[in-house]
């Protein structure tokens, strides 16, 4: 009997499965792609020949953030299966994710200024190589732990080494995507770009906590470090083909974006001055102060709900489907903030992450008070919506605007560096103080959880809201 339930679970669980939770993301992105056709458009001049070469530039680019993004997020979405194999507990995950996204938020003073030097199309292909090569050891190291080959105490070291590596190598991705869009698109149109910057988010942690907790119940768990390791290659290969980094290398004309690099037309500065430049903003210390804000506050609900629930037994249709949910919501999000950006608040990103920060504050206090209830997993899921629209619009789009097409490496290093900061920082605070054991298993004994996003949220909040009027300074032209 045991066998025939295994065997029709593996049937059930195969490829019908994978295109049941798979239907619902594409419907929903057909579902935006008409109403995104029939929305007033931006007209700049632009020629459908350009507008096609554009989408062939940033089409695999953000598809290999996405897979970047499963090859990030698969350690978080598989720690619960990782504890439960005795591989790496739940303290211990914390601890790893903690260094890997502490290195991650400080590598932006190497890799943003390397970036705006090389270029983005170099540094993507160095993030989805060098990303691959650490996925591949990480699972390595894996298999050599379950083997007994490496004993319990060298394999957290190595997967903390390995994961800090690989996050050192990711760091590159924001940069270059935001590096590379720079110049291929002007202010006016970049909100909607950070929509689509959210929807690419959001595919990626479908990607990796959907497809990856699959490869995990019907492959051996190094198989969840190999699958986006050979995704990123072959992304690497496509990119190299078709990514260049502005309009002229691919034939067409350099355009006036109208951000902060417009009018400066002397020689790009270095690393220094630029972030000199940027922190004697006022707009800028606000912006990355609210971005720490929002990596505590994505990764909060992200690395720790799955961990909660299995912990605590309240599984259900969220934490089954929490890739699905996630990835609807991230779209949602960055498509709504892309909209009302450019649609409803004339390109400001602040009205924008004001908004959504009143989301996640109000989703803090629910979460609060409904720990044992079924309405917590789906305020989660709305607080994902929230954060990821507010990350698109700051990390992916002003950016952009306040550091210029010269320096937008520069700029999205500082600014996702925050991110991380805040990252590194949720990861550390959460291995320490929340539950383990038999503790773990009582619902009342999370409050820790919710109650550290609710001060936080309220930060944000109160700094988004000093963004409201906040707009781009164009540099004087150089003589």
């Amino acid at each position: 009997m045991a066998a025939r339930a295994g065997g029709h679970y593996r049937r059930r669980a195969s490829m019908p499965v994978w295109l049941h939770q798979l239907l619902p993301i594409v419907l929903l992105l057909a579902a935006i792609a008409v109403v995104m056709r029939r929305l007033p458009k931006i007209d700049l001049g632009h020629s459908e020949e350009f507008r096609r070469r554009r989408f062939f530039n940033w089409f695999p680019l953000g598809l290999t953030y996405a897979f970047l993004y499963m090859g990030r997020y698969n350690l978080s979405a598989n720690a619960p299966e990782l504890d439960a194999l005795h591989l790496v507990s739940k303290h211990e995950f914390g601890n790893i994710d903690g260094w890997g996204s502490a290195v991650y938020g400080v590598a932006f003073l190497l890799n943003g200024p390397l970036t705006d030097r090389w270029g983005g199309r170099a540094t993507i292909l160095i993030a989805a190589g060098g990303s691959a090569l650490m996925n591949v050891l990480m699972g390595v190291a894996v298999r050599l732990a379950q083997e007994g080959r490496l004993d319990h105490g060298a394999a957290i070291t190595a997967m903390t080494v390995l994961f800090s590596a690989n996050m050192y190598f990711q760091s590159f991705g924001a940069v270059s995507i935001v590096k590379v869009n720079a110049p291929w698109f002007h202010v006016r149109e970049r909100g909607m770009l950070g929509g689509v910057f959210g929807i690419l988010i959001s595919l990626g942690l479908y990607f990796a906590y959907d497809w990856s907790r699959f490869i995990a119940k019907h492959l051996p768990m190094p198989w969840i470090f190999h699958a986006p390791a050979l995704l990123l290659l072959g992304f690497l290969v496509l990119d190299f083909f078709l990514i260049r980094d502005t309009p002229g290398q691919a034939g067409f004309k350099d355009f006036d974006t109208a951000d902060a690099s417009s009018g400066d037309t002397g020689e790009r500065q270095g690393a220094i001055e630029v972030a000199r430049r940027m922190f004697s903003q006022r707009v800028i210390w606000i912006i990355v102060a609210i971005e720490f804000c929002s990596g505590f506050l994505r990764n909060a609900v992200m690395k720790w709900y799955l961990i909660f629930a299995g912990k605590t037994g309240l599984q259900g249709f969220v934490s089954a489907h929490w890739g699905v949910l996630l990835c609807i919501a991230g779209i949602l999000g960055g498509v709504f903030a892309g909209f009302i950006s450019d649609h409803a608040f004339d390109s400001r990103r602040g009205p924008v992450a004001s908004v959504l920060y009143a989301g996640l504050v109000l989703g803090a206090v629910v979460v609060l008070f409904t720990l044992s209830f079924p309405i917590a997993g789906w305020t989660v899921v709305f607080m994902s919506l929230c954060v990821i629209g507010v990350h698109g619009m700051l990390s992916g789009t002003a950016s952009m605007d306040f550091g210029g097409k010269k320096n937008a490496g520069v700029a999205t290093g500082i600014i996702d560096g925050f991110v991380y900061l805040g990252t590194a920082a949720q990861s550390f605070l959460y291995g320490s103080i929340l539950p383990s054991g038999d503790a773990a298993k009582t619902p009342g004994n999370w409050m820790p959880w919710p109650a550290a996003m609710l001060p936080v949220a309220l930060v944000g909040f109160a700094l988004a809201t000093r963004l409201w009027n906040a707009r781009p300074e164009r540099r004087a032209a150089a003589h």
